[in-house]
């Protein structure tokens, strides 16, 4: 039996091959029914049209034969008045995305959607006619809602936690695992009243990782005080120090500095009576400890996927969307000494594990 290709589709429907090769890709110059029938025929011959191919041909025209696999598209989400970190740590996926595509031998394009960059309804012509079909999106402030664009011309990852609109692949750091081994970290330095405070929109859109950790791994750990996360909308000096003082932690966990200098004037001494760990590197400059997220890591693996379901031709929303998660780091810092004396007590014990197999 011999293999179907574009010249017997051709053929067996009697159109032009631009126009079966324009309908398998979904050119918006097919018109519906035309679309419909050669998708048909070819999934009825066991026809498998392979998304790269466009792409490469006209790549190799440009670069007059240069190796070449393909182009993929990292898009950001690009809101007003962002904050440096933000800029910071889109660069670092960027720089992730770029060095892993180049290692693949793809080129990535980069495009911005937002209020100074296009709409949508744009960027899906711009793709359609650049042949793109493999899509990573940079982590975006809130809930996303990509649907506009022609989903069954594309595969894509998200580099964040979440995304509904449409559900697709995601990769992200693993926030409930690292809070879960930080906690017993400093559980091992000796520190047994661990205090933990963050803006709610940020819990939120975690899904309550950083706080579903923490609350339970403190019902885990022996000779732990079960302090109150602090949960507030907006992260306030008054709010910060009314908690502080009330429930005394000797160790602070939060995604602000400026905490630091709210705990000496509550007459803590860091680090001598106290400690402070920062849930994001990027607000720090390295004058305290700090939980570093995998940035450049998380645009690397969303790019690997990416590439691997464009090669098997997983076009469209996937059916079932996956989850992969990626270690975060703890970097030392001036603010997190070991307290020997009281660690080697604990040591003694036995510390159940906080998390384990159900």
């Amino acid at each position: 039996m011999s293999i179907p290709t574009l010249r017997t589709l051709a053929r067996e429907l009697s159109l032009s091959r631009t126009t079966v090769s324009d309908a398998l890709r979904g050119s918006p110059r097919v018109n519906a029914e035309t679309m419909a029938r050669v998708r048909a025929a070819a999934d009825a011959a066991g026809y498998k049209h392979n998304p790269l191919t466009g792409a490469v041909m006209s790549q190799l025209r440009r670069s007059r034969g240069q190796q070449f696999r393909g182009v993929i598209a990292a898009i950001e989400l690009v809101e007003p008045n962002r904050a440096p970190q933000s800029l910071r740590y889109s660069q670092a996926v960027k720089d992730g995305i770029n060095r892993r595509a180049s290692e693949l031998g793809f080129k990535v394009e980069n495009f911005e959607i937002g209020p100074h960059g296009l709409r949508l309804s744009r960027l899906d012509a711009i793709l359609l006619a650049r042949g793109i079909q493999g899509l990573v999106l940079l982590p975006a402030a809130g809930f996303p809602d990509m649907t506009e664009l022609s989903w069954h011309r594309y595969t894509a990852v998200y580099t964040d936690y979440l995304i509904d609109h449409p559900p697709l692949h995601c990769v992200c750091a693993d926030h409930y695992r690292s809070m879960v081994t930080l906690l017993q970290e400093l559980y091992a330095r000796g520190y047994r009243r661990p205090g933990l405070f963050m803006e709610i929109a940020l819990d939120e859109r975690l899904q309550f990782r950083w706080e579903g950790a923490y609350l339970a791994t403190q019902k885990y750990l022996p000779e732990i005080t079960e302090v109150p996360p602090l949960r507030i909308e907006s992260v306030t000096q008054p709010q910060f120090e009314k908690w502080f003082r009330k429930h005394k932690p000797d160790v602070v966990l939060g995604h602000f500095p400026e905490a630091m200098a709210w705990m000496t004037k509550c007459g803590a001494r860091i680090p001598e009576t106290h400690a402070f760990v920062c849930l994001n590197s990027l607000r720090t400059d390295g004058d305290c400890a700090a939980l570093q997220l995998p940035a450049a890591e998380l645009g690397a693996r969303a790019t690997e996927l990416v590439i691997a379901q464009l090669l098997h031709n997983e076009l469209g929303v996937p059916a079932e969307p996956s989850l992969t998660t990626l270690k975060i780091k703890l970097l030392e810092g001036p603010t997190l000494p070991a307290r020997k004396a009281a660690a080697a007590t604990g040591a003694k014990r036995k510390v159940k594990p906080a998390v384990g197999p159900a």
